[in-house]
């Protein structure tokens, strides 16, 4: 057993104090960066309530309800930024970015403290697979604004379809990896392939960006 909440306390103090010596997207990266371990802590409690509420087992938890859960927390932070800051493109990616990281920081903590760290194969998993794919389905949402603010679409709709990708980007990483085999390694290839990907969209947006 672990305290979810302890974790929280001593990596996040000194992150907090640091804040007041940061200023311009540092402040915002670290800023967001927190928010994503916060949200990773309240998904777990609202993951484990609804687990209990509904019956279901830890694999069924994990590809059905997990994904919805997490990156509906995942989105608050980052809509909240949006409203508040009126974020441009490279900001609202940077956002997201720091969410992602955060949130699986976190995440890999506390498994690492359940599991152990002696097992250099689980910690590198953790790291390229789980960490990745928390970051991939965020920025792939974040990616999905910038496209519907261009095309001067972005309403409730259009935040509702995001949402909807994050999700499937996640169930499908934990349903890949929910039974050992070949969708195991395709699972754990996923994350680091997307990202690679996201990478040169994101890139080509950049460009357009600095065209317009």
């Amino acid at each position: 057993m672990i305290y979810a909440e302890n974790i929280l306390i001593c990596i996040a103090i000194p992150l907090i104090v640091s804040l007041l010596f940061l200023t311009g997207s540092v402040r915002k990266y670290m800023a967001a960066f927190l928010l994503g371990m916060v949200m990773c802590l309240l998904s777990a409690y609202i993951d484990g309530f609804l687990a209990l509420a509904t019956g279901m087992g830890e694999n069924d938890t994990s590809i059905f309800l997990s994904p919805m859960v997490e990156e509906l927390m995942k989105l608050l932070p980052l809509m909240f930024f949006m409203v508040l800051t009126d974020a441009k493109e490279k900001t609202l990616t940077m956002i997201a970015v720091a969410i992602g990281a955060g949130f699986a920081t976190y995440e890999n903590c506390c498994y690492i403290l359940t599991s152990g760290a002696d097992n250099i194969i689980y910690v590198l998993i953790r790291g390229f697979a789980v960490g990745i794919m928390h970051i991939v389905s965020i920025l792939a949402l974040s990616i999905w604004f910038i496209l519907a603010r261009r095309l001067k679409a972005f309403s409730l709709p259009a935040v509702a379809v995001g949402v909807a990708l994050a999700m499937n980007i996640h169930a499908l990483y934990n349903l890949l990896v929910s039974k050992e085999g070949a969708s195991t390694v395709i699972g754990f290839i996923l994350p680091p392939v997307m990202s690679v990907v996201l990478y040169f969209l994101y890139r080509y947006f950049r460009k357009k960006e600095t065209a317009a």
